[in-house]
């Protein structure tokens, strides 16, 4: 059975261990476990969490809110690890930030069009439309090039790091994927662990098949 490495916390990462569960696979919380459960994973989920330190990308606080350092630096050295095991690795809104933060790129502190991106506390995500690149692997996923998806997130990636390319964006142009030229690494801004099974909303498409496809991707 594949088993995917989540770097959050139990709470945290079960509905991400639903969703692989669901495809016949096991999901592991590590963010807090030995370094030994993580090396017995085929791939890693880097997943969603608070604002990442503006000093892990070399600049002063302008904006960014609740910040847990200790966290971020845990989740790199998880990203680290992988990387430098082969192994694929999928970026959920912060841990999509979290890539290009690793390989040296800029985060975005307080987007400009926050107010349409931001997390409604009991109202949840909110939802809006996007647009990926023809060829993609999310067009190929959903069979169109334009799909709703959710937001929740207050930072954002506006410039990729080197090797990243964007494939998706939002209707105000903040970036929602990119993917690794060379390495098996792609980010996405929105949550689809919140677009599934028993979170199944009908104002996005349905958040699985990014996951069953995460799986292939670790099964090669």
């Amino acid at each position: 059975m594949l088993q995917i490495a989540i770097a959050g916390t139990p709470k945290g990462s079960e509905n991400f261990i639903a969703a692989l569960e669901a495809l016949g696979a096991a999901g592991v919380s590590v963010l807090e476990a030995p370094d030994a459960l993580a090396d017995a994973c085929h791939g890693l989920i880097l997943p969603g969490g608070a604002d990442i330190d503006p000093a892990l990308f070399g600049e002063e606080n302008h904006g960014s809110t609740i910040i847990e350092r200790d966290r971020d630096l845990r989740q790199l050295s998880l990203l680290d690890r992988f990387l430098k095991a082969g192994r694929p690795v999928l970026g959920v809104c912060k841990g999509h930030q979290l890539l290009n933060v690793y390989f040296g790129g800029k985060i975005c502190q307080h987007i400009p069009e926050y107010a349409t991106h931001q997390w409604m506390g009991e109202a949840g995500d909110q939802a809006h439309g996007s647009r990926c690149l023809p060829g993609s692997f999310l067009a190929a996923l959903y069979g169109e090039t334009e799909f709703p998806v959710n937001s929740a997130h207050h930072q954002a990636v506006l410039t990729p790091a080197p090797g990243f390319r964007f494939i998706q964006w939002a209707p105000d142009g903040v970036p929602e994927a990119m993917v690794h030229e060379t390495l098996p690494l792609t980010g996405i801004q929105w949550h689809p662990e919140r677009m599934c099974l028993k979170h199944r909303r009908q104002d996005t498409v349905d958040g699985l098949p990014v996951f069953r496809w995460f799986l292939e991707q670790a099964q090669k």
